[in-house]
């Protein structure tokens, strides 16, 4: 049987798990004393650890060993989709951090239809942290909200490739094939960019990028597109 992960916010030599943690522990993996579990906090390194002791509402572990996570992208990648419909958005960020990205932001455009408060961004940013423990995955994608694209265009300012698909841009102007290096990846909502954010775009230097003759949903061109650039850097090899 796998080793169980789970993350938590500070890890010590003697680490609590609390809260759902626990719960999951406790009454679903009926983990024990004496049983091994690997703690990580986001920050990149994993810890190997033994449950010492069951107390109200908590298991105790002891940290024997830490060690820098092997899962984890070599070259950086975010992806900037705008805000969906229903739990859309949610699967996007899933997934996007199952493909490795170091950062997931969604933001509002001018056909943007779906909104978000602190509550929906609080759940992305859980939803990331439970998809980087299930991937084993040990650093968790920031999930960050951005009211406008003029956010997102100056967020990807120092990634080395910016690319931005659009419906109508008549051909690519970057080849996915050759990529090399950190890049930015931008994708609308259900409603598209206006012809004027495509503009924006290209003026801070995004390259304009089609995803195929066929129009995709706005999920799966998030989830195709990020498939596509993690093949293309070589980080299915």
């Amino acid at each position: 049987m796998a080793v169980r992960r789970f993350f938590v916010e500070k890890i010590e030599r003697e680490t609590l798990l609390t809260g759902e943690a626990y719960a999951h522990a406790k009454n679903v993996l009926r983990l024990r004393e004496g049983d091994e579990v690997v703690l990580f906090d986001g920050s990149g390194t994993e810890y190997a650890a033994i449950v010492n002791a069951a107390e109200r509402g908590a298991l105790r572990c002891t940290v024997t060993a830490g060690a820098p996570s092997q899962k984890e992208c070599r070259t950086p990648v975010a992806l900037f989709c705008g805000a969906l419909k229903g739990d859309k958005t949610e699967l996007v960020v899933q997934k996007a951090t199952e493909l490795g990205v170091c950062e997931v932001g969604v933001f509002a455009s001018r056909y943007c239809s779906a909104y978000m408060n602190e509550n929906k961004l609080a759940r992305l940013q859980k939803v990331a942290r439970e998809a980087a423990q299930q991937c084993l995955r040990a650093t968790v994608p920031s999930v960050r909200y951005f009211p406008s694209l003029d956010g997102v265009l100056s967020a990807a300012a120092g990634y080395e490739n910016k690319l931005f698909a659009c419906e109508f841009a008549e051909k690519s102007d970057a080849d996915l094939r050759a990529l090399k290096g950190s890049c930015a990846l931008v994708v609308g909502s259900e409603g598209g960019f206006a012809p004027e954010e495509f503009s924006a775009a290209q003026a801070a230097g995004f390259a304009g990028v089609t995803l195929g003759k066929r129009i995709l949903r706005a999920e799966t061109a998030c989830i195709a597109f990020t498939a596509a650039v993690m093949f293309s850097l070589g980080e299915w090899q």
